[in-house]
C-alpha cells in the first residue's frame, strides 16, 4: 500500500510532493507537469502576480523563480517586472526535474474508497491502494460556460482555457465574454495576432497598478504589500488562510465571491484600452447559430437589447467548482463529500469529510480564501497538508506493525 497519492502536478501538487519527501512520507504523484500553464493559457500572456509571489514551495526555500531565472540568464525582479507564462511554466518543469523527479506522467481514471484507504486506477491499467489521496487538480476541470451558451455546437463556443493558440481564429470575428484576466489577456493577444476581436463585459474593466511605483512610508502603512497585492484585505487573505478558515461560512462565501474580483494585470492595459472594441454593462440573454454565424442577444441593466454577430464566442467566464465534473471519483465517494456551494467542506488540514481525501487549490478557496486561486497559496498549503499527512503516516506506522505482530502471533499459536 502506498501511503499517499497526489493527483495533479501544477504548483500545488509539485509543492506538496516536495514537502512530503522532506517529511519522509512515501508517495506517488501523477499528472502532466504544469499542464494548465503549458496547454490552457494563451501563448504570450504575462502573470498578474509579481515574481516574489510566484514561487513553488520546497522546504528549504532555495529553488525560487528568481534563482531559476538567474541560472537561465532570464531578466527578473521581485516586483515590477512581469513574468512571462512560458518562463513560469519552464520554472515549474525545472522544479519537477530538480525537486520532484518522482512525477509520473500518467492519468488517474478512478478513485474509490476501499477499507482503510482508497483504490486508485491509472490509464495504464495499474491499480494502487493508498491510505491518503491529495487532489491538486487545478482549475481545468471546472471551466464555466453560461447555460445560455453551453448548448451551442463546439465550433461556435469555447471556454478561454481552450485557447493556448491565439492565432486559431485569425481573420475571423470573435467575441470574448468576461472582464477578468483570462478575458483581457486573450482579447489583447488575439487582437495582436490578427483576430477581429470584441470584448463584452458586465462591469467596467479594472487593471492592477504597476507594482514598481515608488510608495511613501505612509502609503505602505495604509496599504501594506502582500503576495496578493497592496491593502489590509489582501494582506490578510495572503498571510492568514488558517484564520480565514474559522470565519463564519457566510462571510467566507461572500469574501471569495467579491474580494480580488475580475481584473487585468497592469501590463495588459495597453493592449486593451483604445485598441479592443468593448461593450460594457451587457450580459448574454440568448444565443443562436444562423447561416454559420453566432447571433448573441445582449441585454443591459435597463433591459435594452442589442445583437452582436460573430464567427465564434469565447466564454472567459471563469471557473466554478463542481465535484460532479470529477468523473474519476466514483459515485459513492463523491456522495460522502460534504459541500458548501459546490466546493468540498474542508478541515483545517484540507481534509474533506471522506477521511484521507484532501482537496487543494481552487477547490479549497471557500475554506481558505482567495489566496487558493494563486500560486502564492502553494507554500501554506504544502506545509499544512504535508504536516497532516505525515502525522497520519507516523500514527499508522506504529499501529499497523503492532497489528501485524499480533496477527502473526495468533497464527503461530
Amino acid at each position: 500500500m502506498t501511503n499517499t497519492i497526489i493527483i495533479g502536478a501544477g504548483p500545488y501538487g509539485l509543492s506538496i510532493a516536495a514537502h512530503l519527501k522532506a517529511q519522509g512520507v512515501g508517495f506517488r504523484i501523477f499528472g502532466r507537469a504544469m499542464d494548465s500553464w503549458i496547454s490552457h493559457m494563451p501563448d504570450g500572456m504575462l502573470l498578474k502576480s509579481d515574481g516574489f509571489a510566484s514561487n513553488l514551495s520546497d522546504p528549504s526555500g532555495n529553488y525560487t523563480l528568481g534563482r531559476f531565472c538567474a541560472d537561465k540568464g532570464i531578466s527578473y525582479r521581485d516586483k515590477g517586472q512581469p513574468i512571462r507564462r512560458d518562463t513560469f511554466a519552464a520554472y515549474g518543469l525545472a522544479f519537477r526535474d530538480r525537486v520532484v523527479p518522482e512525477l509520473e506522467d500518467k492519468t488517474v481514471t478512478n478513485v474509490e474508497m476501499s477499507g482503510d484507504g482508497f483504490v486508485v486506477g491509472l490509464d495504464t491499467g495499474e491499480t494502487i491502494r493508498a491510505r491518503q489521496v491529495v487532489l491538486a487538480i487545478g482549475v481545468t476541470h471546472f471551466g464555466y460556460i453560461p447555460e445560455n451558451l453551453a448548448n451551442l455546437p463546439a465550433e461556435y463556443v469555447s471556454h478561454s482555457a481552450e485557447h493556448f493558440d491565439v492565432t486559431r481564429h485569425r481573420g475571423k470575428k470573435v467575441v470574448v465574454l468576461g472582464a477578468g484576466s483570462s478575458a483581457l489577456d486573450l482579447a489583447g493577444l488575439m487582437r495582436e495576432a490578427g483576430v477581429d476581436v470584441q470584448l463584452v463585459a458586465r462591469k467596467p474593466l479594472k487593471f492592477h497598478s504597476k507594482s514598481d511605483k515608488a510608495r511613501s512610508s505612509w502609503d505602505m502603512m495604509r496599504r501594506p504589500p502582500s503576495g496578493l497585492g497592496p491593502g489590509w484585505k489582501s494582506f490578510f487573505f495572503a498571510n492568514y488562510p488558517n484564520v480565514f478558515h474559522f470565519l463564519p461560512e457566510g462571510l467566507r462565501i461572500k469574501a471569495v465571491r467579491r474580494v480580488l474580483g475580475p481584473s487585468g494585470g497592469a501590463f495588459i492595459r495597453e493592449k486593451i484600452e483604445g485598441k479592443v472594441p468593448t461593450l460594457i454593462g451587457y450580459t448574454t440573454d440568448s444565443a443562436r447559430v444562423e447561416n454559420g454565424k453566432v447571433h448573441l442577444m445582449l441585454v443591459d441593466g435597463a433591459g435594452a437589447k442589442r445583437e452582436v454577430v460573430a464567427d465564434h464566442v469565447v466564454a472567459a467566464t471563469g471557473y466554478r467548482v463542481n465535484l460532479e465534473r470529477l468523473k474519476f471519483l466514483n459515485d459513492e465517494t463523491r456522495s460522502k463529500i460534504k459541500t458548501v456551494v459546490g466546493s468540498p467542506a474542508l478541515s483545517s488540514a484540507f481534509e474533506s469529510t471522506v477521511p484521507g481525501l484532501y482537496f487543494v487549490g481552487l477547490a479549497a478557496a471557500i475554506s481558505f480564501g482567495p489566496v487558493m486561486r494563486f500560486a502564492f497559496g502553494a507554500d501554506f498549503t504544502a506545509r499544512t497538508v504535508a504536516k497532516a499527512v505525515a502525522k497520519v503516516s507516523a500514527r499508522e506506522s506504529v499501529t499497523f506493525p503492532a497489528k501485524a505482530a499480533a496477527t502473526a502471533s495468533s497464527e503461530r499459536a
